[in-house]
């Protein structure tokens, strides 16, 4: 038996944004707390929330003391802020991060504690209350954090979530038109974050036959637009399907869970503050250079939806050429492949073995197990830029 799991609404489309004015209706709310990447207020991308919000006459408060990878402290003072302000709905529009701290800050504001409390790791207290509605509206095509009911917090030298079903959106809204002036770097990262999803999703010990559909439809999607979005970011089309990608992959990723790609960045994030899409980006094609032989046939459906030529060839020497596609599509869209580039020493590597393979949640959905030497196999890999490629 299996169960697929979502937010309760999801609102899609050009101009969607502007079904705030019925989800204000709909919760009769009085006090809105609107959480927002300092950037997003700056270019004016919240501005239709706050309209409506001043139209229906509801009392609101814009906080933007929102960073990526966020530390503990910066989701406590959101949760205090939710508090202070009494809030009775609460709004997201940002990046992944802005969305965790919403979804994190709108549960823990009616339950007792600290974020600390509350990690999977190394929490003690459970979830007891619901929470705040929550209306999350993301604004880069790629973290899926709209989707799922995980919230990640950096810690000193790795990641740990909060992650319960309380945390799931009440409405979710997916308006393209938001990502539309996304710098390239930012669509880079989060576009090969949304791929990571689909792929590790349709590889996962979890999968089934809704995610695996889900993830092959994100997986088209994002492979045939992602370099036209990221270097023609005006092309409506390319950032449209983008957009949709990542909300599929979402829905797949969210049920069907990822593995060892995020598992080992959640350390590059903790240590090194490399943002998530672009530890994700970095690893991708070393972690699969691991693990396709345990995935062979799905790794040669992979071939086929990345239109890899696949006449006369086994399906070994598909598997490999899925895994160096993975590395193309990463240096096409201008990041960085290997961890030299982020400064990152040969001498760091067994100190983030060590984390990643403590990220057990993730890696045991992999279709290949880790182990300790394993894991430092695959960071070496990544440190110096070589795959094996089947060798």
């Amino acid at each position: 038996m299996h169960s697929f799991v979502s937010p309760l609404t999801l609102i899609t489309g050009e101009g969607s944004v502007k079904n705030v004015t019925e989800i204000v209706h709909k919760f009769k709310a009085q006090k809105v707390m609107i959480f927002a990447d300092p950037v997003v207020v700056e270019v004016g991308l919240s501005q239709g929330v706050e309209e409506v919000l001043e139209r229906e006459g509801v009392e609101y408060s814009l906080y933007t003391e929102i960073q990526p990878e966020p530390p503990l402290n910066v989701g406590d003072n959101a949760v205090n802020a939710v508090r202070e302000f009494g809030a009775d709905l609460v709004i997201g529009i940002g990046g992944g991060s802005c969305l965790d701290i919403t979804k994190a800050a709108s549960v823990l504001a009616k339950n007792g504690g600290t974020v600390k409390e509350y990690l999977n790791l190394t929490g003690t207290k459970t979830l007891s209350d619901r929470g705040l509605p929550k209306v999350l509206i993301p604004t880069t095509a790629g973290t899926g954090a709209e989707i799922t009911d995980i919230a990640v917090f950096s810690l000193e030298d790795t990641k740990d979530v909060i992650t319960h079903e309380f945390l799931l959106a009440d409405v979710a809204i997916i308006d393209p038109e938001l990502t539309y002036t996304l710098p390239s770097r930012v669509t880079a990262s989060s576009g090969v974050d949304a791929l990571t999803h689909a792929i590790e999703a349709y590889v996962s010990v979890n999968a089934t036959d809704l995610t695996d559909a889900l993830s092959l439809e994100a997986i088209r999607k994002i492979t045939k637009n992602l370099r036209t979005a990221v270097w023609h970011g005006s092309n409506k089309e390319a950032r449209r399907e983008m957009a949709w990608g990542s909300m599929i992959a979402g829905l797949s990723f969210y049920n069907a869970g990822v593995a060892g790609v995020h598992a080992l960045a959640y350390p590059l994030g903790g240590l090194f503050k490399i943002p998530h899409g672009e530890s994700n980006a970095v690893l991708l094609p070393y972690v699969f250079d691991y693990i396709w032989p345990a995935c062979l046939p799905k790794m040669k459906v992979l071939a086929h939806e990345f239109g890899l030529p696949t006449k006369e060839k086994s399906d070994r020497e598909l598997a490999v050429s899925v895994v160096k596609a993975l590395q193309d599509l990463v240096k096409d869209v201008g990041l960085p492949t290997t961890l030299k580039e982020y400064g990152i020493k040969e001498s760091d590597l067994d100190t983030l073995a060590k984390n990643g393979i403590e990220q057990k949640r993730l890696l045991v959905r992999s279709p290949k197990k880790y182990t300790l030497e394993a894991t430092r196999d695959v960071y070496r890999a990544a440190f110096k830029g070589e795959l094996k490629l089947g060798q």
